[in-house]
């Protein structure tokens, strides 16, 4: 692959940055996440691309109109397994190079929205002062989709059915050799491994789903702290500092146990100070723009700490003191319920259920069913006296009735178990 100039990069910050960032030092004063991200991706938000499922070509049909235009520009770095192009936009003249990378899993497209409102202010941002300390002092360089093959599926893998991002150490994939060939011409000095997580995920036990997990992943077993990891601590506990302002009780800490296959390890362990922004889920949010949203405002205000330095103020126990990802097995528990039969009785059993899209809350299944009251849920309803009517394929006949585990269902929680009585609740709700 033909070395090329990474160009730096941040994304106009909109009325709240305007107004107050003439200087580096007003910059620093007003941490993006809390000020911009609304403003900033509505106005450049690209509407082409209206949820989180679209396509390799369907992307880039959408930025045609903002690259090789006002700094931006668009190399190919590499073609997937089926041949579709995997291309790095830049911006930026600046010393500092910056990398990072987006949907290496197909169906995590979350941050690749976020990066291309990013390119259009980049392209139509004008002489917003953010915009220009950035192109001073950063080259930036991005790689909105590195499996465009799993995006067309809207699958983790790539079409040969491998994780590229337990790819980074025999390199198998075009894909994958692709990103290390990039990584090894720019020689960053940050990146920014950019991921979606499960719904199912809270801030620690018993805590608020996670919107935006942060992590600088480890660059060894015993997880050591150099100089390189630890740069990217500060950079991850000053972005935690906004993210607090944003969405307070939905940020988390990614596990950082050593992978020596996945590429935020070992791109750590190559000399690049990276930080994996792990996007998860809000509620009523199904199609993630409002992920989107705060994505844009992250990216800008880590392109920001990293201009101006202003991450090394940061405390690194922020970051330390993230409660965990706790992984949540159901998405609701119906707790102190009876489940009426055909014949008219009940049971006194608990419902676990789980969404076949948690994101979306769509597509309700059967999880467990019995005494649940040690099981873990994102959302627990209190059913105690009530009577729980379900409807699935399977109990359709009252002569062969059956609650199946993984079936389609539906609940309607009654006062009584005639299936006349007053109507409580219907999950999922109309």
């Amino acid at each position: 692959m033909t070395a090329f100039r990474a160009s730096g990069a941040r994304l106009l910050v909109a009325a709240v940055l305007s107004a107050v960032a003439a200087t580096d030092a007003a910059i620093a004063q007003n941490p993006c996440c809390e000020l911009a991200g609304r403003d900033t991706a509505d106005r450049f938000r690209v509407g082409a691309i209206a949820d989180r499922r679209f396509t390799h070509a369907e992307l880039w049909v959408a930025l045609a109109p903002y690259l090789d235009r006002a700094g931006v520009s668009v190399t190919t770095v590499g073609h997937s397994v089926q041949g579709r192009a995997i291309r790095a936009v830049t911006f930026g003249s600046g010393p500092v190079r910056v990398l990072l990378w987006s949907q290496m899993h197909g169906d995590e497209s979350t941050a690749t929205m976020a990066l291309a409102d990013v390119i259009r202010a980049f392209a139509e941002g004008g002489a917003d002062p953010l915009r220009s300390l950035i192109d001073e002092r950063l080259t930036v360089t991005m790689i909105p989709m590195l499996n465009p093959d799993g995006a067309e599926r809207f699958q983790r893998y790539n079409a040969a059915g491998v994780d590229i991002n337990r790819d980074a150490r025999r390199l198998a994939t075009p894909e994958a050799a692709a990103l290390k060939a990039v990584r090894d011409s720019l020689e960053p000095a940050f990146g920014f491994n950019l991921h979606d997580q499960g719904a199912r995920t809270a801030a620690g036990p018993g805590g608020l789903q996670v919107a935006i997990a942060l992590l600088a992943p480890a660059a060894d077993s015993a997880r050591t702290y150099g100089p390189v990891r630890s740069r990217a601590r500060q950079l991850a506990a000053q972005l935690a500092v906004g993210l607090h302002q944003r969405i307070p009780g939905r940020v988390a800490k990614y596990d950082d146990t050593f992978t020596p296959r996945a590429f935020g390890d070992l791109i750590q362990q190559w000399g690049t100070s990276t930080v994996l922004i792990e996007s998860g889920a809000l509620p009523d949010d199904p199609e993630k723009q409002e992920l989107r949203r705060l994505n844009v405002a992250l990216l800008l205000s880590a392109l920001e700490a990293i201009a101006t330095e202003r991450y090394v103020e940061a405390d690194p126990e922020t970051y330390e003191q993230l409660p965990v990802n706790h992984r949540v097995a159901n998405d609701l528990l119906l707790l102190g319920g009876q489940v009426v039969l055909p014949d008219g009785s009940a049971l006194p059993v608990d419902l676990a259920l789980s969404y076949d899209d948690p994101v979306a809350q769509r597509g309700l299944l059967i999880g467990d069913i019995g005494d649940l009251h040690e099981v873990q849920a994102m959302d627990t309803l209190d059913v105690r006296g009530l009577y729980l009517h379900v409807a699935t394929p399977s109990t359709l006949d009252p002569r062969n009735w059956w609650l199946v585990r993984g079936e389609p269902i539906a609940v309607v929680v009654r006062r009584g178990g005639d299936p006349q009585s007053q109507v409580v609740r219907r999950i999922p709700e109309p």
